[in-house]
């Protein structure tokens, strides 16, 4: 972060000074001398607790919601919401610079549209990108606060659980361009229906400029019926060759452990490109962020080449090998949509025989029973031999699967889960691990891993 005068950040939180503010932390243990610390309440831990520690640690500010022993009234600015007040402190450092962004929301692929994006991005420049899934009101300011004057361009990643998130993301952001990859049914717990998420998700509108590209996904089937702002430029991308669509690929094909496919664009012609990753879902996000780099003015084919440089991050179809498996690591989020995609690519790796470590989808709502037990059909359908279903909504799915013919067991215990697996995997198979992040699955491979290297 570079030095910003507290008034300035600080604008429509509170009164400041000018005095030079050299970071923005939540974290008490990151606290350095000319700070300013954000308190924020939590059900385990509340950042209150630890103020006044970061004003004797050096903080020259703390925002906080209430009073705190040991934080000078002249060094407190209050506010009604952390969260709000994070962003707008974004908001107002991001008036320092004007690189290219491209902001990405939907409800599944985010992350891995972000990465592609980045991808194309670098290849132009020095560029920033949300690390991980860092996409809410404290990720995505995060990001922003590490924008500095060597940045060209960048692209952020925008998540939310509430209508308004979204508008508050963007207009803190302003990216030159957006991506919707889709509409899903995550959230809907909180939101709803679709139709809610879709209303969400359009929120990214409010923060781009006249004239900006808007890149939608013409394959799903809720966003063509959105309200584009008349102000801004839809364009349509399709990984599945909708003829009506701006951006197409075409003849995809599986190579070398990627996949190889011809983007037909209306506007610039035709350019070969690869990924380094399977699954026809992987093609639409890699498909967007070229549209979208592309319609702000990068060069076409420098853009189709880059899209080979794309590096997966986190448990994202993270491919490991363990004594002669080979193992899928997509554990770092589930949702319905991205659960089926997942199973589609799974089923179409080359492979003697093929096991499945699937847990529970969170945050579904009034649809989880239904989601859960068609998971357990999508397995059988794509070759899945022997599923360890994991959590207690997946016993529906261990159910489903095994009323389909698959060989299905339902664990409660990640010790009993990771037993099965390691005793019924050998060298040449192959193992998708797949669930919400909450379910923690990664505890169950390290467990199967040390398994298969002691029967090695």
């Amino acid at each position: 972060m570079q030095p910003i005068a507290a008034n300035h950040l600080l604008a429509g939180v509170g009164l400041a000074d000018g005095s030079p503010v050299t970071a923005v932390v939540t974290d008490s243990r990151k606290v350095v001398p000319g700070c300013v610390f954000v308190c924020f309440p939590g059900q385990k831990v509340d950042g209150h607790d630890y103020a006044a520690a970061a004003i004797r640690d050096g903080a020259a500010w703390v925002v906080a919601n209430h009073p705190v022993p040991g934080v000078p009234a002249q060094r407190l600015i209050l506010c009604a919401n952390s969260h709000h007040a994070m962003v707008r402190m974004a908001a107002n450092y991001r008036t320092l610079f004007s690189p290219t962004l491209i902001g990405v929301t939907g409800s599944v692929g985010k992350t891995t549209t972000k990465e592609f994006c980045y991808a194309v991005l670098s290849a132009f420049g020095p560029a920033l990108k949300t690390e991980g899934n860092q996409n809410n009101e404290i990720g995505l300011p995060n990001t922003l606060f590490r924008l500095d004057d060597t940045i060209r361009y960048g692209v952020v990643e925008m998540g939310m659980s509430n209508l308004g998130e979204i508008e508050r993301l963007t207009r803190a952001a302003r990216p030159s361009a957006g991506i919707i990859t889709c509409i899903g049914v995550s959230h809907l717990e909180s939101l709803g229906s679709r139709e809610n998420i879709l209303k969400a998700k359009m929120e990214i509108c409010a923060g781009l400029p006249d004239g900006a590209p808007l890149v939608l996904n013409r394959d799903d089937d809720l966003l063509p019926g959105a309200q584009v702002p008349g102000r801004l430029h839809p364009v349509w991308f399709s990984a599945a060759g909708d003829l009506s669509a701006d951006v197409r690929a075409l003849d995809v094909r599986d190579e070398d452990g990627g996949q190889a496919f011809t983007i037909e664009d209306r506007r610039f012609g035709r350019f070969e490109a690869r990924i380094p990753v399977i699954g026809r879902h992987n093609v639409a996000d890699a498909l967007a962020a070229w549209t979208a780099a592309t319609r702000l003015g990068l060069d076409p084919a420098r853009a189709a080449a880059a899209l080979a440089d794309y590096q997966a991050t986190g448990m994202r179809q993270h491919i490991v090998h363990c004594g002669g498996v080979t193992v899928v690591e997509d554990c770092y989020n589930a949702s319905p949509d991205s659960m089926k995609a997942s199973l589609t690519m799974f089923g179409q790796m080359p492979l003697a025989r093929r096991a499945a470590l699937l847990g529970d989808m969170l945050e579904l709502g009034a649809v989880s029973e239904e989601a859960h037990t068609q998971t357990g059909r999508w397995a059988a359908e794509n070759g899945v031999n022997y599923l360890v279903a994991y959590g207690p909504q997946s016993a529906l799915t261990a159910r489903a699967a095994a009323e389909a013919g698959v060989k299905a067991v339902h664990c409660t215990d990640p010790e009993e889960a990771a037993a099965r697996l390691a005793a019924w995997l050998r060298p040449g198979d192959g193992l998708l691990a797949k669930a919400s992040r909450g379910m923690a699955l990664e505890t169950i491979l390290q467990r199967v891993y040390q398994m298969q290297k002691k029967g090695e």
